[in-house]
């Protein structure tokens, strides 16, 4: 039997939890910070800060011509590889900071592994020059971009980039020695790198999907059969969201184990949730 730390959150259920996690303690939720990044996209441009088929040398120093757009960095269609190139292999992420974006930004046209706007090639790098563009057309951090258009109109506070320590949850490795998580804060940042509670990760979900408080589901979720879904992962947390049309919702975050299991988790929750 599993002795991972799992949340579980439905509609059809109080919160679950095990071996220690909690709704109420910060946990990365990975490329979750995704659809934050999708949803801003969208507010902003019918605020009219910007277009979501701005091509992306609009707002960044990056070649003309690429034909890459706003909208091709949601929705995973420009053709950018899945990782910026030559990452290390242990904290992945620790030295990729503005001026790695802008030294990769300046042959943007060089580093496609598929040709803009015919086939979806999921991308961390996409997300990070998009959330790059975000903060350029709003002038002013991601997060900041991120507070201002998604979590202060829907009320949600403990969703952040740098939680309190003493409120943050980890998994363990061998002999219960806690995992150092990886660093995200830099130029990633707006493709994996927020930290929540479960149940403001849950309370997002249920706005964005089933209430539509900020409109229609931003192109950055995905949608599978009658599912609209999306997932997240970092070192040592995986995280499943998901509805259906009807309503029912479900959130898991697992501390440890695989992505697999937690989206296998959080599907079957789903189908549960929906037949009760």
């Amino acid at each position: 039997m599993s002795r991972t730390p799992t949340c579980v959150l439905t509609s059809a259920s109080a919160p679950r939890t095990t071996h220690g996690h909690s709704p109420d303690r910060y946990v990365q939720i990975g490329s979750l910070t995704k659809v934050l990044t999708g949803t801003a996209l969208m507010r902003m441009s019918e605020a009219g800060v910007l277009g979501i088929n701005d091509p992306v040398e609009r707002w960044l120093k990056a070649p003309r011509g690429t034909g890459i757009t706003l909208r091709h960095l949601a929705d995973h269609t420009a053709g950018l590889p899945r990782q910026p190139p030559g990452l290390p292999r242990r904290n992945p992420y620790f030295s990729f900071d503005d001026a790695a974006l802008s030294g990769l930004l300046d042959r943007l046209d060089r580093i496609t592994v598929a040709a803009v706007g015919e086939a979806r090639e999921y991308s961390n790098l996409g997300y990070a020059v998009l959330g790059a563009a975000l903060s350029a057309a709003a002038e002013l951090p991601y997060e900041e971009v991120v507070r201002e258009y998604v979590l202060e109109p829907l009320a949600i506070r403990e969703m952040t980039s740098c939680p309190p320590e003493e409120r943050c949850l980890h998994a363990t490795g061998f002999l219960g020695r806690r995992l150092k998580p990886w660093t995200v804060d830099g130029a990633i940042l707006p493709a994996g790198g927020m930290w929540a509670t479960p149940q403001a990760t849950a309370d997002l979900v249920k706005a964005l999907l089933v209430d539509q408080k900020l409109g229609a589901p931003a192109p950055t979720w995905q949608t599978v059969g009658k599912v609209c879904w999306h997932v997240g992962a970092t070192r040592g947390a995986s995280v499943f969201a998901g509805a259906l049309a009807d309503g029912t919702w479900a959130l898991v975050h697992r501390l440890g184990g695989s992505l697999g299991d937690t989206d296998r988790m959080g599907v079957q929750l789903l189908a549960q949730s929906r037949s009760s």
